[in-house]
Formats: C-alpha cells, structure tokens, sequence
C-alpha cells in the first residue's frame, strides 16, 4: 500500500463500492412506470432528467447524515459524471464539446438539488420543482405533475427510512 493512499484511501475502490448503489439509481430512473403513467418524456433528455432526479433525492438522503457522508457523496457525483461523459460519448459528442455538456449537466445536477431540497422542506412547491425540472415546464397535464410528485415524495420518505448503510450497500427502494 503506497503512502498516498494510505492518507487518502483508494477512490477507485471506495467508487466501486458506490457502484451498486448508483446501479440502483438508475434502475429506479428507468422504470417503465414513470415513463407509461407519470407521462415522464421517453426521450434521452427525460432519461436524464429522471437519473438526475433520483440521484438528487439520494444525494439529499446522504447529506441528512452531515458530513461525514461527503466523501461518498463525491464519490457517488463523479459516477454520474462518468456515465454521463460515457453517454456523450457514445452519441457522438467529441472530447472539446464533452466539457461543456458536463459543467451543464453538474448545473442542472445542482439545480435539482436546490428545488428539490426546498420542495421537501416545505420552502418550495414540490410540483412546481417537477414541473421545471422534470417536465422542462411543459408537463403533459397536472395530473401527470402530481403522479411525478407523488412517486417522488414517497421515494422520499422510503429513503429517509432505509438505514443510511443500506442505502450505501444500493438499497433505495422499500
């Protein structure tokens, strides 16, 4: 073991330990259900928004812990980084354009934090943080509003009861 990493650990391996619970992120972003009934836009751009999102609330989740959890909350946004540079890259987007894409991506990672951490504070309207995040302020119908905000509030409150090294191991769901 190198002196380095002795001090600092070893982010590789700490990331992969993050791996199942990013895996899991995205597998709740991507169930049909919020596409088919919450009207989500099956599209790259709504895929994203819904990763995003989910990965926000977990974000939330691990920051009610303090700071302790910041490492592996870096840790958890720089796999999101990597799949989203990955995705770039495989639609095509060339090395000088990918930079861009992500400093806009983190922006909008950022966002999502800030209206959701309000909307669940009660600062906010929650519906209002889904339509502009989620629907891009052009939602199909309030209904489709309120089923996204529903899902997301007791996606919410299931994380904020699921022990927080359950939800390290990738466990987000009840």
């Amino acid at each position: 073991m190198s002196f380095l990493t002795r001090i600092f650990g070893n982010p590789a391996k700490e990331r992969a330990r993050l791996r199942p619970l990013y895996d899991a992120i995205v597998m709740e972003a991507r169930q049909p259900i919020w596409y088919r009934d919450g009207k989500v836009p099956d599209t790259l751009e709504g895929r994203f928004d819904m990763v995003s999102t989910v990965l926000s609330l977990v974000l939330l989740r691990l920051e009610h812990e303090g700071e302790a959890l910041t490492p592996q909350t870096i840790l958890l946004t720089e796999l999101f980084i990597d799949d989203m540079d990955g995705t770039l890259r495989q639609l095509g987007i060339g090395d000088i354009i990918v930079g861009k894409h992500v400093g806009k991506i983190m922006g909008a990672l950022g966002g999502r934090l800030g209206a959701f951490r309000d909307g669940f504070a009660g600062k906010a309207d929650l519906g209002e943080a889904v339509r502009r995040n989620i629907f891009r302020d052009d939602p199909s119908s309030n209904a489709a509003v309120d089923f996204v905000s529903g899902r997301l509030a007791a996606l919410h409150a299931g994380l904020a009861a699921i022990p927080t090294s359950d939800v390290l191991g990738g466990k987000i769901a009840r």
